[in-house]
């Protein structure tokens, strides 16, 4: 059995489905089972029981959120053997950054599997191609000026079931305990670039309309906490000119190349429309 924490997220329900069709049973782990939308085959469990050790009854595997890392405790008591974690490519060996609230968020919990186990594999993605959907709302209401921070920014945005083909490789096949596999998309691209794409899949002209980060809050950033929205601005500001990490790790471990951003704003379409 493998557990996958954060089940109805954008990288745990594409997990969900891919492990389903390679026959695996899979624990969805969930703050709404009755929300959760996922298939029947998936076994969709509180992820808030009072006894959470319970919930690895029978799991082996588990794909683990940062945000369920307080999970690791009954994971270890259950007898779970292998966890492999959605961490972040800010974390870079030989590299501490700890004023970083991401930093220190991730390396903390890579350390404790470190130090205490179950055996581990690292997913390490840089930026994610759903980040894009901040700009939806604004998409959405119909204005073809979006609105957000360093239009020169670049990075490598990954998609989100890329991610998931490259954990279902971890969970299911041998060879990856231990293993730090860093993660990105196949190319730069930059922010304005991506609001074009995004407009291109719609059928509509978009550009992008740079405003100064000290005017960047909640209106850009509505689900960002507000004491990690400067650390989120350093990092968005030290992309730009500078070249972001590319690498070729989803097709070395799935066979099949990593997707465009273009591919991605296909895809979510539909994510963008009214």
């Amino acid at each position: 059995m493998i557990a996958v924490t954060g089940a109805t997220g954008n990288v745990g329900r594409a997990l969900v489905h891919r492990l389903l069709a390679a026959g695996a049973p899979v624990r969805a782990l969930t703050r709404d089972p009755q929300r959760a939308a996922l298939p029947e085959a998936a076994d969709v469990v509180h992820a808030g029981q009072d006894d959470p050790t319970a919930l690895f009854d029978g799991v082996t595997k588990l794909f683990l959120y940062i945000q369920s890392a307080g999970l690791l405790p009954a994971a270890r008591a259950a007898g779970v053997r292998h966890v492999v974690l959605l961490s972040s490519a800010i974390i870079q060996e030989g590299a501490d950054d700890p004023g970083h609230p991401i930093h220190v968020m991730h390396a903390t919990v890579e350390q404790q599997l470190r130090d205490h186990g179950p055996r581990f594999t690292f997913l390490r993605p840089g930026a994610f191609a759903t980040n894009a959907l901040q700009w939806a709302p604004q998409i959405r209401s119909g204005r073809t000026d979006i609105r957000g921070v360093f239009a020169d920014g670049l990075t490598a945005p990954i998609h989100e079931d890329d991610i998931a083909a490259v954990a279902e490789r971890a969970l299911l096949d041998d060879g990856h305990e231990g293993a730090v596999h860093r993660l990105s998309g196949p190319d730069a691209t930059t922010n304005a670039e991506q609001i074009t794409a995004i407009g291109h899949a719609l059928g509509r002209d978009l550009r992008f309309t740079e405003v100064p980060p000290e005017q960047a809050g909640p209106e850009l950033f509505p689900h960002v906490p507000p004491h990690m929205v400067q650390a989120l601005l350093k990092s968005f500001a030290d992309t730009v000119g500078t070249p972001p990490e590319i690498t070729d790790t989803v097709h070395k471990i799935t066979g099949t190349p990593a997707r465009t951003f273009t591919q991605w704003a296909a895809d979510h379409a539909d994510d963008f429309r009214d």
